[in-house]
């Protein structure tokens, strides 16, 4: 399991300077935390979930998650467990035979995730772990308890991943209170924390908003603020927690006012006629929207996105290969860690050794999962070359 194998060795040859990784089974967390890419959530009441994961119907998956929360009825989740407990179980079966996806399951409370780990039983080390919704400090410890006592018992460790949604975060005099009081959890369980994922429509319904297709999460401003204070929290270096970014909803033609997001020059001068067209594709799907997105995530150090729909697997994580001219620059900064300014290989900016190191070091853990682009190479390389939306 590794990124882009729905491109054939000789285009992966003639994208990428640097390769992604072969395989990311087995890994660390710490490179597992950043591997995750885009996140594919399918509700857990779903009879194909065993076909769609070990029969690898959806091309470019590497995560998802089965949720038992939002995605189903509240007179769902009974069935929706069996149902979730029997698709799992035949994936553990046949687990050697064909790697499947990371697996995550969102549960809706502590005494659910108690009641599937039991039930789950055998099947259990088909996971990689948990999300828990609208964590709250006061409760959020109980999860990773379970977790940390489940864990005496397997090979590899089951990981956690709480969604930070509840109105105590997006509350101005609430929120800074709360968020440092779950890091003070968080930090008490932080070999088992993951990732932290940010709930965006939950944080926007308690005040009756939602974003268009035209619009970025970052334009609606109660949003950008309260994932500005996330950062804060959560973002410090040496800290390490990654933060993942909000879901983006759209996925099919609709109704536009603005003009689309993404330029021509990309996908003409290398593509001609046929690169328009994908370019036209994408936006006809709203998918411009998603690039741009993305592009904010990754200028605001998050990795890693919450997805609705397999069309946005190509877009996101075609975005998330470093360029060569990142690679670059992340190289010369580590190799002078003394200190300094240096000009960029690419004579286009100031390298400030420093300022710059910590960035540096997240490229490079990038690189090694994601590749590194050849030189004029960028993300509709990947796009162009899957040509699958």
């Amino acid at each position: 399991m590794s990124y882009f194998n729905c491109l054939n060795a000789a285009e992966k040859s003639k994208i990428f300077f640097l390769p992604p990784a072969s395989t990311l089974s087995n890994t660390g967390r710490e490179v597992l935390a950043c591997a995750l890419g885009a996140v594919l959530y399918m509700p857990a009441s779903s009879p194909e979930i065993f076909n769609r994961l070990f029969k690898k119907k959806i091309a470019g998956l590497i995560t998802t998650v089965l949720c038992l929360e939002d995605a189903i009825g509240d007179q769902q989740v009974a069935s929706a467990e069996q149902n979730l407990v029997k698709q799992l179980t035949a994936l553990q079966k046949v687990k050697k035979l064909n790697q499947p996806p990371f697996i995550f399951v969102r549960v809706r409370n502590g005494a659910q995730l108690k009641r599937l780990v039991k039930t789950l039983g055998a099947a259990l080390p088909v996971l990689t772990g948990f999300v828990f919704p609208k964590f709250e400090p006061s409760t959020g410890w109980q999860y990773f308890e379970e977790l940390k006592r489940v864990n005496q018992f397997l090979e590899q460790p089951l990981y956690g991943m709480p969604i930070l949604e509840s109105a105590g975060i997006i509350q101005l005099e609430t929120r800074s209170a709360d968020l440092l009081q779950i890091k003070t959890v968080l930090d008490i369980y932080k070999d088992l924390v993951l990732n932290i994922r940010i709930g965006a429509t939950d944080l926007s319904g308690y005040y009756g908003i939602r974003r268009s297709s035209e619009f970025t999460i970052y334009d609606i401003a109660l949003i950008k603020d309260c994932i500005a204070a996330i950062i804060n929290v959560f973002g410090r270096c040496p800290d390490d927690y990654v933060i993942s970014s909000p879901v983006w909803e759209y996925f099919s033609p609709g109704h536009r006012v603005l003009k689309p997001q993404l330029r021509k020059s990309p996908f003409q001068e290398y593509y001609g006629k046929p690169g328009l067209q994908l370019r036209h594709q994408l936006i006809c799907s709203h998918l411009d929207g998603l690039i741009k997105e993305v592009l904010l995530d990754k200028a605001n150090g998050l990795i890693g996105k919450t997805i609705i729909h397999p069309s946005h697997l190509a877009p996101v994580q075609a975005l998330y290969a470093v360029t060569h001219e990142e690679y670059a620059d992340a190289t010369d900064i580590l190799q002078n860690g003394n200190g300094g300014v240096l000009k960029s290989a690419y004579n286009n900016k100031m390298n400030e050794v420093k300022p710059h190191i910590n960035w540096a070091q997240k490229i490079i853990t990038m690189s090694k999962i994601y590749g590194v682009l050849k030189e004029n190479y960028d993300y509709t390389s990947i796009i162009y070359a899957k040509k699958e939306l």
